[in-house]
């Protein structure tokens, strides 16, 4: 049966998903701007949270009055502009590249339990940044001193790239990606990326050691303008990448043959979709560490809501990722205050059982 030009934008569910008729393209787009209004409310509460009694009226006070108010007295004004702005910009970076780069990988494999942290992109991105962290001054000094501020966020790129290039070319055979190969091969990624990490731990001195440890479990702490000078132009590229794909992953849903028919060229959209999800995931990595299951959470939920037409999935999933690493950053910064709980934890704790019930209603829906 032919299918018409016009289709691309309703692709089919994903297997173990509900197929609902009907077109979500209103809710969708009023879902966005409730996502939106709903960054802009979590970016100001993590503005005013913490050990300041900076209130997010007194923020917002001070932002009106052009810095010149007397609402926020001087060593508050440092703490929200030079501590807790740049962390704030480095969540959102990092929480819609994570969520955007999950809901890319589900589209490109058409399934939706890939995710970069599951697959062992992150686990390669990670070893990249490693790499660099312990290597930095010695074997690989000629690339710090060449790249500068991006050589961790390069490192991170090209480790995640070789990861997922590596899964691509291992889960997929004639155009079908099978789905107990992809979540075996990410395992055996993860693993080799491990025992390599390993060894370079076991080299690295004591301060970098105690940098790793911190790092591997993942925090926003510590975040400057550097990094997000160092991350966000790398970050910004691949999110704009992943949303001009969004038609072209509609055209997959329906079959590699089909996309074809259509005008889409497959095999470079999936080229550019590669290189923009190790981008995403490794500029994220590089500066926040191991922070996981945000891009299998975010998209499987908007999924749910929106449906999977990618050309709101996408955007949706950037701004519902922002929004919850914020919030998630809030809870670490605050449950255990003074101290700070790393926000790999939580979203942990948040993500793994989520996960577990997404594997068990796919085994509901193929049992029945």
């Amino acid at each position: 049966m032919a299918i018409a030009r016009e289709d691309i934008g309703r692709p089919p569910a994903m297997a173990g998903e509900p197929d609902d008729a009907g077109d979500r393209s209103g809710r969708a787009r009023t879902a966005i701007v409730l996502l939106a209004l709903l960054l802009v409310a979590t970016a100001v509460f993590s503005l005013a949270s913490g050990a300041s009694d900076a209130s997010a009226s007194a923020v917002l006070a001070d932002w009106l009055s052009g810095h010149g108010g007397d609402t926020l007295s001087a060593r508050d004004r440092i703490i929200v502009h030079d501590i807790r702005l740049p962390r704030v910009v480095l969540g959102i970076l990092v929480g819609a590249a994570l969520a955007v780069a999950g809901a890319t990988m589900q589209g490109l494999f058409r399934n939706p339990l890939a995710d970069p942290g599951i697959v062992g992109v992150s686990a390669g991105a990670g070893l990249g940044a490693i790499s660099m962290i312990v290597l930095g001054n010695g074997l690989l000094a000629p690339v710090t001193a060449m790249a500068g501020i991006y050589a961790l966020p390069l490192a991170a790129f090209l480790g995640g790239l070789a990861s997922t290039m590596l899964l691509h070319q291992v889960a997929t055979r004639r155009g079908q990606t099978s789905i107990a190969t992809m979540l075996l091969a990410g395992i055996a990624l993860g693993a080799l990326a491990g025992a390599l990490a390993g060894m370079l731990i076991y080299v690295a001195d004591d301060r970098q050691l105690r940098d790793l440890t911190f790092w591997q479990l993942g925090s926003l702490g510590g975040s400057t303008w550097t990094k997000v000078a160092a991350a966000g132009p790398i970050i910004a590229v691949a999110l704009a990448t992943s949303l001009l794909l969004a038609r072209g992953l509609n055209a997959l849903a329906l079959g590699e043959a089909s996309a074809r028919h259509l005008g889409i060229p497959v095999q470079r959209m999936k080229n550019v979709a590669i290189v923009a999800v190790a981008a995403a995931a490794g500029a994220s990595v590089a500066v926040s560490g191991g922070i996981g299951f945000v891009g299998i959470v975010v998209p499987h939920l908007l999924r749910l809501l929106i449906g999977p037409d990618h050309r709101y999935l996408l955007p949706a999933s950037a701004l519902l990722g922002a929004s919850l690493l914020l919030l998630a950053d809030a809870v670490s910064r605050t449950i255990v205050a003074p101290a700070e709980l790393p926000i790999g934890i939580v979203t942990a704790v948040v993500g793994a059982p989520f996960f577990l019930w997404i594997l068990l209603r796919r085994r509901g829906i193929v049992d029945l």
